[in-house]
């Protein structure tokens, strides 16, 4: 069998290490030949690829971003700047003429979806989740996600010896448009005062009533975690927003920090390394015992797969009831929802 390997969508640590747990399974185990379209779905486009041999995924394991390049490009979605007039025809033309028996389609939301079109377009269609996010829907866990949460949680950690040192309310902007997967766990890992997610609604004046009180009662400093996607009425950043809003409301002398793509930076912790190269494994797998259609996932912490057709278009949010909400506000955290 030959089979072909892309990564699309935004970056994070892992990318490598699955491309790695893909490919040598497929060569060592399978006897497959691999090879690696370059910069997502275009490589599929414009027959932009590479062989991978097994000399060649040694030594990524380690390496963040993708060896294989990544893109937005949307191949269902038409735009009028579009050079490809028939993009999915053209895809599929150019999977059969490279000869491949399957591709491996490693991304998030969006991948997935167009993973799961061109399965049913006829191609044998493997995916792979990836987003720091950690909101894709069948899966437990992304790989990606828990590098992130290292790298927030220890800049989080640093902006606390700021803010105690200048007597401030420090506002950390983290990723995350539609869930707060990464601002709940960053939260209270690195004791988060306040975090506000999308998945709750929160009233501003609690936020501010809830910083008020911390400094009347005589504490230095609060840390407030923001997901960026979270609700903002204004054309600001999500933590300028709030930061300006607190500043308004309490007077207290506050300061904002976005992350943005650090988080996404940098090579992929043990936990991923570890992720990436079961689901990569597991995907060469499937493979193997010509199961295709399906997305490879973590379930009741097991790896397992379900169906692509089950995953496009949907979103894997924060429960309101998640147990962790709880905890945290028993502890004293404030989602700004109430006192």
């Amino acid at each position: 069998m030959k089979i072909g390997i892309l990564s699309a969508g935004g970056d994070c640590p892992g990318i490598n290490a699955t491309i790695r747990g893909v490919g040598k399974s497929a060569i060592l185990e399978y006897g497959m030949e691999v090879v690696g379209i370059n910069n997502g779905f275009s490589g599929l486009l414009y027959n932009d690829y590479i062989e991978l041999t097994e000399q060649k995924l040694s030594g990524i394991l380690t390496l963040g971003g993708t060896i294989l390049g990544t893109s937005r490009e949307k191949p269902f979605k038409k735009s009028d700047t579009d050079l490809v007039e028939d993009k999915p025809n053209e895809i599929v033309q150019n999977y059969h003429d490279l000869g491949l028996s399957a591709l491996v389609c490693i991304g998030g939301n969006g991948t997935q979806k167009t993973a799961n079109l061109l399965s049913q377009r006829g191609l044998n269609v493997i995916g792979i989740p990836k987003t720091i996010d950690n909101d894709i829907y069948g899966t437990e866990q992304t790989f990606g996600f828990d590098s992130a949460l290292t790298i927030a949680t220890e800049a989080i950690d640093r902006l606390h010896t700021t803010a105690n040192s200048h007597r401030r309310v420090m506002v950390i902007e983290i990723m995350g448009h539609h869930a707060g997967w990464l601002a709940l766990y960053s939260g209270i890992a690195s004791g988060g005062d306040v975090i506000l997610i999308p998945e709750i609604p929160f009233d501003i004046k609690v936020v501010c009533k809830v910083l008020a009180q911390r400094a009347k009662k005589g504490k230095p400093y609060s840390i407030v975690v923001v997901a960026e996607g979270i609700q903002n009425p204004s054309k600001r950043s999500a933590a300028s927003y709030i930061s300006k809003e607190i500043m308004k409301r309490t007077g207290l002398e506050t300061r904002e920090t976005i992350l943005g793509y650090i988080q996404r930076g940098g090579s992929p912790s043990a936990t991923d390394r570890i992720l990436s190269t079961q689901l990569g494994t597991y995907a060469a797998k499937l493979i193997h015992d010509n199961n295709f259609g399906q997305m490879v996932s973590v379930k009741d912490g097991a790896i397992t797969h379900l169906p692509l057709e089950e995953v496009g278009g949907k979103l894997r949010l924060v429960p309101k009831d998640f147990p962790l909400i709880e905890q945290a506000k028993r502890i004293g955290t404030s989602f700004g929802d109430s006192l």
